[in-house]
């Protein structure tokens, strides 16, 4: 499986709030930026249109955020709460530490799409370098990964139960 092919995990909310930013892209904005190009090319010359090519950019933005979210909600995994059973897997808020430090230094996160952001929890995506390492991983377990800066770094999971927002 490749890493484009994976499922992305979503609470519904978030699924609903990704699908309606979707249906406001494909409907009214798009319909908006399609009239502003229209009318910034009734206006003549294109070259020094400014207008025009703001324009043109916004719709290359909306059309790629289209693109993006139809191909996250096609890949997503909605309200399916993983087993509380300790393993590491989408959807879980995961407590780790860096090995050698104290549990007072301990770090929790959601492992899940970004787009979730509940608030107050920071939110990593299974592809990330540390969300890659623990996945599968148990409670105890020690887990090394290559940070992006090349430093392999060394966590023990100390907690991992499933996202109950």
């Amino acid at each position: 499986m490749t890493q484009t092919d994976q499922t992305i995990w979503l609470t519904q909310d978030a699924y609903d709030k990704l699908q309606a930013e979707l249906e406001d892209l494909k409907g009214p904005q798009r319909q908006e930026i399609v009239a502003r190009i229209s009318a910034a090319r009734d206006e003549g010359d294109l070259k020094e249109n400014g207008g025009y090519h703001a324009a043109k950019d916004e719709q290359g933005r909306i059309e790629g955020r289209i693109r993006q979210l139809e191909d996250m909600l096609r890949k997503a995994e909605v309200g399916e709460t993983p087993a509380d059973d300790g393993v590491v897997e989408p959807g879980m808020v995961v407590t780790y530490k860096f090995e050698g430090d104290d549990d007072d230094d301990a770090e929790t996160f959601l492992l899940g799409a970004r787009e979730i952001e509940p608030e107050g929890l920071t939110v990593y995506s299974p592809q990330s370098p540390l969300g890659a390492a623990i996945i599968s991983h148990k409670v105890g377990e020690t887990v090394s990964y290559e940070a992006p800066n090349g430093k392999v770094l060394q966590v023990v999971i100390l907690d991992a139960k499933p996202f109950a927002g």
